[in-house]
Parts: structure tokens; sequence; C-alpha cells
């Protein structure tokens, strides 16, 4: 009975697995994909305008140097409107804002405040979409560092493809600073370089939870942000692929948004935690089920329902393992029991590649002693995606909805290593 069990779990295991390897190499198949993702390499005249929305909570210790890099952006400061929200309750970071509003002389920056709850993001979202009127939406997170022809680029895309949603690319930076760093800059690699272009290409995609750029008048068509949602990105990017709105993914490293990795194991816990249970949200919300097609249906469930599958694998490592290793088996199902294993490693080989793919392309370099840490804590970060998978599912049980931050320190500036954000050189106008 024991070894039909394992024999059934490694094989769901397995599949899943080569599934998910699948989608981290889904752009690199076909040179194609990858061409069809880059950012223009001319910019058309800018047009548009825009309205930044920078949701902060505690954050003064980044907020200031985010307002200046945003309102620095090579794009004319007459279509960019950029609005700072924050609790009434956090003093510090309201000062913050204000004191980068007075130091810049910029009259396009404001600061909008709230004391109603929900205290978090998505609430924050809706207060500043109320507060403003430019025609292009956009949201960066409070820590973001972002490139200065973004603006430029944004423009040239809705205007050439005639798109009203696009999702650019973020990468998070600071690899070397803690044995997790680098598995989790490889996530955000593998997910905005390849992943998100297979969920844009099926129509149904998760958006992230800044730089994506929305039309107002759709954000309108929808009544803005779910502020009971723990990913309302994610879940205003289910409602927007029922809508059947095309949702353009850019990702191209010059233009891409750089963040830092979270600060601590439970920081980075805690983070991961509220974006599991909000994918439980989204799924029982069942807004998905709006799709058009089986095919969107069936990877939204997929992606929606997997913190309960990591949840469950998380369990039921140490009876695989004591499957594997002590019981005697069948010799069929102890082949099936390895497989997950051959699986891991496979992933484990993609992931070693896609460090030296994402250094080269960020002009970095990773060391001997970086790649030893990879191997030796490959396996530990998958217990942590399960530990926070089993948090998240235990949380969304008992329907514990308060909003854990994540602390920002701006570990992705203070890195020697990465270059100063600098003005970059606008292309060419066709």
């Amino acid at each position: 009975m024991i070894s039909n069990f394992v024999a059934i779990v490694s094989s769901m295991l397995f599949v899943q697995s080569i599934f998910s390897l699948l989608l981290m190499l889904y752009s690199w198949e076909h040179p194609e994909r990858l061409r069809a993702s880059s950012a223009p390499t001319s910019f058309l005249a800018p047009r548009l305008s825009f309205t930044v929305l920078l949701p902060a909570r505690h954050e003064e210790a980044v907020i200031y140097e985010t307002v200046r890099r945003v309102c620095s952006a090579n794009y004319p400061s007459a279509l960019l409107e950029v609005v700072v929200i924050c609790h009434t309750d956090d003093i510090a970071t309201i000062a913050e804002a204000h004191r980068a509003a007075r130091d810049i002389r910029s009259h396009h920056i404001q600061v909008e405040t709230f004391s109603d709850p929900p205290i978090n993001k998505p609430h924050g979202l809706n207060v500043g979409l109320r507060q403003t009127s430019n025609q292009i939406v956009t949201i960066f997170d409070a820590e973001d560092d972002i490139s200065s022809n973004i603006f430029n680029m944004i423009n040239t895309v809705i205007l050439q493809e005639k798109v009203g949603v696009i999702q650019a690319g973020v990468q998070l930076m600071n690899f070397n600073d803690h044995w997790f760093s680098i598995h989790n800059c490889l996530e955000y690699f593998f997910w905005f370089k390849s992943r998100l272009h297979f969920h844009a290409n099926l129509g149904m995609i998760p958006l992230g939870g800044n730089t994506v750029f929305i039309r107002r008048d759709l954000l309108e068509k929808i009544n803005g942000w779910d502020e009971q949602c723990l990913t309302e990105d994610a879940e205003i990017g289910l409602r927007l692929s029922v809508l059947g709105e095309p949702i353009r993914v850019v990702y191209d490293a010059q233009h891409v948004t750089r963040e830092e990795t979270p600060d601590t194991v439970n920081s980075f816990i805690k983070q991961r935690t509220r974006w599991q249970q909000g994918f439980l949200q989204v799924l029982w919300k069942g807004t998905w089920l709006g799709l058009p097609d089986p095919t969107q249906r069936l990877l939204a469930f997929y992606t929606l329902s997997y913190p309960y599958f990591q949840a469950v694998l998380m369990l039921l490592w140490p009876l695989t393992l004591a499957e594997m290793l002590w019981l005697k088996a069948p010799v069929q199902v102890t082949i099936l029991a390895f497989l997950p294993l051959y699986a891991l490693i496979f992933q484990f080989v993609t992931y070693l590649i896609g460090a030296f793919l994402f250094t080269k392309e960020y002009g970095r370099r990773i060391s001997i002693f970086r790649l030893l840490n990879m191997i030796l804590t490959f396996l530990p970060f998958q217990w942590l995606l399960g530990i926070s998978a089993l948090r998240g599912v235990y949380r969304e049980l008992r329907k514990q909805n308060n909003w854990e931050k994540t602390v920002h320190i701006g570990a992705h500036r203070q890195n020697k290593t990465l270059a100063p954000v600098l003005p970059e050189k606008t292309p060419s106008l066709p």
C-alpha cells in the first residue's frame, strides 16, 4: 500500500518537475521568442502621460532615492505624475517623501495618505488611482531602481503595438548577499525572461507587483485592485485576462527594474507565504473560471493551486526518502521513487547554467564559492519554499489575511559591484 502511494506521488512530482523545467526554458527553445520579448531599439517621441504609483509602508530607508530616480527618468516631466501613498501613521516615510518632493522641486510629485482600513498595498493603489488622471498607470515598489528610459520604451510599445497592458522585467540583483539570494535571483530571471511569456502567449497571466503598465480606462472598467487579496497583482492580471485583454511582456536587461532579495530567511519565508496564500485566495475567488479556453483554465488552476501541491510534497519528503533508502519495495516502485531526484538534478543543472547566463547578461562575475554554495543550498532552498507553502495554506485555512511586510534596506544599491544608475542615451527617433 505504501509502495503504491509512493509510486503515485513520485510520478506526480516527476511530471510536475518536467513541466516546470519546460516553462523555465520556454523562451530559449526558439530564438524568435527571445527576440519578440525584447524592447524596441529606438523610441517614438513621447506622447503618453504616466501616473507612477509608489505605495510605501515603513520605507523611510529607501523611498527618497526611489522618488529621485523616478523623477530623473529620461521623459518629459510634464507627462509624469509621481504619487507616494502611505498610511497616516507612517510618519517617517511620509517625511522622507515630502523631503524628496522639496529637494527635487517638482510640481508633479504628490504624497497621498489614507487612514481607513485595510492597511495594505492594494488599498493604497486604489487611493492613488482616485487622486490621479494620466493615461497610463504604473506601479513601482518603494525600493525599485528603474531604467531611465522605461517610459520611453513603454510609450513606444503601446503606440506601435496598440496594447493596453505591459509587464516589463523585474530582476533581483544582490545575488551574493545571503545563501539563498542566488536562488531567489534566478527564480526572477527564469520567471520574467521565460515563463511569463508562456503565460502571455496563452492569454492567462498573473501580473507582477511592479513595473506593470495599464491603461487607466481598463483599470476603471474593472474597478481597480482587490483590497482583500494578498496578491493583488496576480488577481488583476486574471481579471484582465478574462476580459481578453492582450498583455505584452517585455524583458530586456537594459530596462529591467532592479530590486533586492529579502534580508533574512525569516523575511523571505514571510514574503513567499504572502504570495502562496494570495494565489490560493485568487484560486478560490474563481475569476479564472471565466477564461474562455480550457487550456487557459487548466494553466490557471495549475498555477494558483500550486501552493497546495508544494505543501503536500513538503510533508511527503520524509516518506519518499524512506522508500528510496530503507523500505523493501518492488523494483518498479524503486525506479519511480527515484524519478523526482532525477528531475531535481535536471532543474539544478538548468539553474547552474542560468547562473552563468544571468551574471553574463548583467555584466557580473560568479565566484567558485558562490557556485559551491548553489550546490550545497539548492535543496535547503526548496525546503524554504515548502515551508512557505505550508504557512500559506495554514494561514488561508485560518483566514489570517494580515499583510506580512517585507523589509527593504536598499541592498541592491549598497552592493559595490553594481554600477550606479546613470542617465541612458536615448536612441535616435525614427
